[in-house]
């Protein structure tokens, strides 16, 4: 109904639109939500523009360097000289359950040596890592997480909830911090060789505004083209792209204000428009060939040089976070065959790793990059014993141990040569300074300059955080 009160502009509601608006009672919960998706576009024509944290940060970027499938702390970081004196003895006192049977004590076979002014230990896995750059790192011996399974603990690591569906941490870092180049995601996830366990949702947004997802990168592949596909358009000049995507870009935002402003839609536009301009840099920040080839030979042959390589120059033009996942297809999830399998990976590895760390130093990054790597537990120090399905007959590996392992911190803020908690004397449980996850983020979110508890969302009535309601933030580890 139109009367002379309408304000000027005011384009009255249908009944459908009134309905849909209302939200029909409990349909209001989620209305609520959506609104503050609006909300958060809204104050901005563009989500991913450069925002201030809470206070002057440490820290910058995040480059997440992820062991998928539990690296065994005590044969990496956490040398226990005591499970050598009791081989093939029962775990004294009462032996945790674990997700499979395990039997008695099981030492390492790597030889651990002390490494940089600090004597920071380390296994001959990481020898190049260790070597380089001991004085570098914050080893935490004394993390523990929630179960001993893959799904939920993934999720913890990369979301802080388990079960449900949150926003990972890099989707709540571009939320909070936007992004220093528009022409590249603000968050990307580097895994080759397909998805990881829990998929996409070990870098989704959640509830978050779709824009803040991380953009999954498949780094099996070194030609540019099939690693972000369509990057090149061979049948229109960049000026007729620009002219097609301005009509399209019109024509969505007829459409999305008939959709009351539909997030996920807003999202999709926001996608192609940032398709788009990565043509100007995706090109150049993929290729490594047209890097020195003293630099090449620095990270090494194979997919971790080639993938650590590439991060380095996302950092470099500004791209906030960088997940590089490690261990696809054949992961830390060594239930048999420990040796063999630890070597191999790590051999994949180290190189990479302490080239890495040795380039972002030159390039002067390391200072505001921060670096951290792990997986989602650890394993024990006990064997796994043989059953259907499982360990093809042998007796050689370690199974799941979520309450206590392993993993570092550095650059970005952090203190290094040092060696944060500890567990029990045969590695089973974290003892000394224990870190949960929610201790993790809440002190990676503080060098990135953020108060965990006041980094929120509100969603379906109630404000969320990556950090739940758990979370203390620990100081030695800030330099």
């Amino acid at each position: 109904m139109n009367d002379d009160k309408t304000p000027a502009g005011f384009a009255p509601w249908s009944r459908r639109e009134m309905l849909h608006r209302s939200g029909l009672g409990l349909g209001a919960i989620a209305l609520n939500g959506l609104m503050q998706q609006l909300a958060a576009s809204e104050n901005s024509p563009n989500p991913l523009l450069p925002r201030s944290p809470h206070f002057p940060a440490k820290a910058k970027h995040l480059i997440h360097i992820f062991a998928n499938g539990g690296p065994s702390h005590i044969d990496t970081w956490d040398p226990k000289p005591e499970i050598a004196k009791y081989e093939g003895k029962e775990l004294p006192g009462e032996t945790p359950r674990t997700e499979r049977k395990t039997g008695n004590l099981y030492p390492s076979i790597f030889q651990f040596k002390q490494h940089g002014q600090s004597g920071l230990w380390a296994s001959e896995l990481f020898e190049k890592t260790a070597s380089a750059h001991a004085d570098k790192l914050c080893v935490v011996r004394s993390m523990h997480a929630d179960v001993p399974n893959h799904e939920p603990s993934l999720l913890l690591m990369n979301c802080g909830e388990p079960r449900l569906v949150r926003p990972s941490l890099g989707s709540w870092l571009t939320y909070g911090l936007g992004t220093d180049n528009q022409n590249l995601p603000a968050f990307i996830a580097m895994c080759p060789g397909g998805y990881p366990i829990q998929e996409s949702q070990n870098w989704q947004a959640g509830f978050l505004p779709g824009i803040y997802q991380g953009t999954y990168i498949d780094t099996k592949h070194e030609s540019v083209e099939k690693l972000v596909e369509n990057v090149v358009n061979r049948k229109l000049s960049r000026t007729a792209q620009r002219r097609e995507l301005d009509i399209i870009q019109r024509m969505n935002a007829e459409h999305i204000q008939s959709r009351t402003n539909d997030p996920m839609l807003e999202a999709r536009i926001q996608s192609m428009e940032l398709a788009y301009r990565m043509q100007e840099e995706a090109m150049d920040v993929f290729d490594v060939s047209k890097e020195p080839q003293h630099i090449l030979d620095m990270y090494g042959p194979g997919v971790q040089g080639r993938q650590m390589l590439i991060a380095r120059k996302l950092i470099q033009r500004g791209v906030r976070v960088v997940q590089l996942w490690h261990g696809q297809g054949q992961p830390w999830d060594n239930h048999d065959k420990i040796f063999e399998g630890h070597k191999k990976l790590a051999g994949e590895s180290d190189q990479a790793i302490a080239a890495l760390l040795t380039d972002l130093e030159q390039h002067g990054l390391l200072e505001e990059t921060l670096v951290l790597w792990g997986g989602e537990f650890g394993r024990t120090p006990t064997v796994e014993l043989p059953q259907k399905g499982a360990n093809e007959g042998t007796i050689s590996g370690r199974d799941h141990n979520h309450y206590g392992f392993t993993c570092w911190l550095a650059g970005g803020g952090v203190k290094g040569g040092q060696a944060y908690g500890s567990t029990d004397d045969f590695g089973f449980k974290s003892v000394e300074n224990r870190v949960h996850v929610h201790d993790l983020h809440a002190t990676m979110l503080h060098l990135m300059g953020f108060d965990h508890t006041k980094l929120t969302y509100r969603y379906a009535g109630r404000d969320f955080r990556l950090t739940d309601v758990h979370g203390r933030v620990i100081p030695e580890w800030i330099g």
